[in-house]
């Protein structure tokens, strides 16, 4: 079993938590996909289910990870951090506080997931 790394990844989708909303992200993909504004949710889920490059990745990392909606992270880490930022994007949390891995405008370039799994094994190294 691989040794788990001590530096966590954190997720943040440009979405809200909840079934009626994957719904209305599931059908806002199908409609109108130049519109719809999380990346991240692109590139890691279809319409159904999750990305299975993705999948593997995030299976076989030594890193932990946190994957949450926006409504998730502003109640989870809001008030204890203050900070305020874009989404989506991708955070480390350490012993020094949140950082940004891969920022909302880098994020929002990439098109596959195999970008996205190259970007963060390059930043996490």
């Amino acid at each position: 079993m691989k040794k788990k790394s001590s530096q966590k990844l954190l997720f943040v989708y440009n979405a809200n938590s909840g079934a009626r909303n994957a719904i209305l992200d599931s059908m806002h993909k199908v409609f109108s996909p130049s519109t719809y504004d999380c990346n991240l949710c692109d590139i890691t889920y279809g319409l159904v289910s999750e990305n299975r490059t993705w999948k593997k990745f995030r299976q076989d990392s030594p890193h932990a990870m946190v994957f949450l909606h926006k409504d998730e992270f502003a109640k989870k880490y809001a008030s204890k951090f203050g900070h305020k930022f874009t989404f989506p994007i991708v955070l480390t949390e350490g012993e020094s506080g949140l950082e940004v891995l891969i920022p909302t405008e880098e994020l929002n370039e990439l098109k596959t997931a195999h970008a996205l799994v190259r970007l963060v094994k390059n930043r996490t190294v």
